[in-house]
């Protein structure tokens, strides 16, 4: 294939004329030696940690200090122009440019840049999919992926003059903030609807026309609970054999955050069958009912069909005395962790789960406050699809100027 004018091959691909191939390492260095975080001046300082960081944006959650933290184990000193990138779990692109100077965790890089290397481009190749992809692929090789210093000095960056490294850094920092101010739409959404749900679900607020007592019943009274079934591992893998076969992690998949319709395990009803498993009708609320997972209070419903494994459980209610959304509202406004055993793997009990009181207004009252916080509910996810839009927008945008495709000086 023929090349443009003005452009050549190179190791990393084909890159215009005037920008430089550079190891990584040789663009930034990684800052070495560790420090006491539990005593000064450390112990004061900023202490940044993978979990601070939100996957894919280069955005810092959160700021506390190594005493807040109450760290005591080795921490890497961290100054102000940094980029701080976690080697742990690459696949979950973690990483900030430091506007602070302070520490970071140990399961971090502290990187320097160079001084004819601009942080900002550095932070935006590190979080673009090339160098994701890169860091994957050499990460698998233990139980927990990591890469390792060996890794990044075997990684090469294409780099132009420090005015188009600013240019492009700036271009994704306009896209940045675009995705940030999404981002703070779609929790005050969250937190509208937490507000709805406290006001309308109590009977605290009533909806115009409504007026009278509300009753008090059992959940084992409107409805059943019934745990999921053992998925042997052989049996897992199918993708098109029409049962969806639900496990917990299933919940994480994007499209199943009310309605639980992507999976990524299904069967035939062969296999159900010779499985023993019990099919869910569409409908049925679905949770965790052992593990550290029912700390995460996550409710789904299922839209079709399917099974769910053994460490999910579901509640089919009776839709001639409950509507199932406000079912699933209930629930997603009860503390699940408050009802767990205690024993040393926390559990979930049909018998506890089915003694808990709801109060229920008449299925007409029932059916309004749906219509509220389904609306709610549609205003978040129309602006998380818009999120995740501009989220695949601006890594295809990144592709074209890291690679120097599309010029912007």
């Amino acid at each position: 294939m023929e090349l443009r004018a003005g452009y050549r091959r190179t190791e990393v691909g084909v890159i215009p004329e005037d920008w430089e191939v550079r190891p990584l390492l040789e663009a930034v260095r990684i800052a070495s030696g560790q420090v006491d975080p539990a005593v000064e001046p450390f112990r004061s300082m900023v202490l940044v940690a993978p979990d601070h960081i939100e996957s894919g944006t280069g955005r810092l959650l959160a700021k506390q200090t190594a005493a807040e933290q109450r760290a005591i184990s080795g921490k890497y000193v961290v100054e102000y122009g940094d980029i701080v990138y976690s080697k742990i779990r690459p696949y979950l692109r973690k990483a900030i440019l430091a506007d602070f100077s302070g520490l970071c965790s140990a399961d971090m890089y502290p990187l320097r840049p160079a001084a004819d290397v601009a942080g900002v481009f550095v932070l935006s190749v590190l979080l673009g999919h090339h160098f994701s992809t890169y860091a994957e692929s050499v990460s698998v090789r233990s139980g927990m992926p990591k890469i390792n210093r060996a890794e990044l000095a075997d990684y090469s960056v294409a780099l132009p003059s420090l005015p188009e490294q600013r240019a492009i850094a700036s271009a994704a920092s306009d896209v940045d903030a675009l995705l940030a101010g999404l981002a703070r739409l779609i929790d005050k959404k969250r937190d509208l609807k937490q507000a709805a749900m406290q006001q309308l679900l109590t009977g605290q607020t009533r909806l115009p026309g409504f007026h009278g007592e509300w009753e008090s019943k059992e959940a084992g009274q409107i409805g059943g609970f019934k745990g999921g079934s053992g998925f042997p591992q052989d049996s897992q893998g199918g993708r098109s054999e029409g049962l969806p076969y639900y496990k917990v992690s299933d919940m994480n998949n994007p499209g199943n955050e009310i309605f639980m319709s992507a999976a990524a395990n299904e069967i035939s009803n062969a296999t159900r069958k010779r499985l023993g498993a019990t099919l869910f009708a569409p409908g049925t609320i679905i949770f965790a009912k052992v593990g550290a997972a029912i700390f995460l209070e996550r409710k789904r419903i299922l839209s079709r069909a399917s099974c769910i494994d053994n460490n999910l459980v579901g509640f089919t209610v009776d839709t001639d005395v409950v509507d199932n959304r406000f079912a699933y509202y209930l629930l997603c406004h009860i503390s699940l962790a408050a009802l767990v055993s205690t024993t040393a793997l926390p559990s979930l009990s049909g018998s506890i789960l089915s003694k808990v009181v709801l109060s229920m207004p008449p299925l007409k009252e029932q059916a309004a406050i749906v219509e509220v916080l389904s609306d709610i509910d549609a205003e978040i996810d129309a602006l998380e699809a818009r999120h995740e839009k501009t989220v695949a927008l601006k890594q295809a945008m990144m592709q074209e100027l890291l690679t120097g495709r599309t010029r912007l000086v």
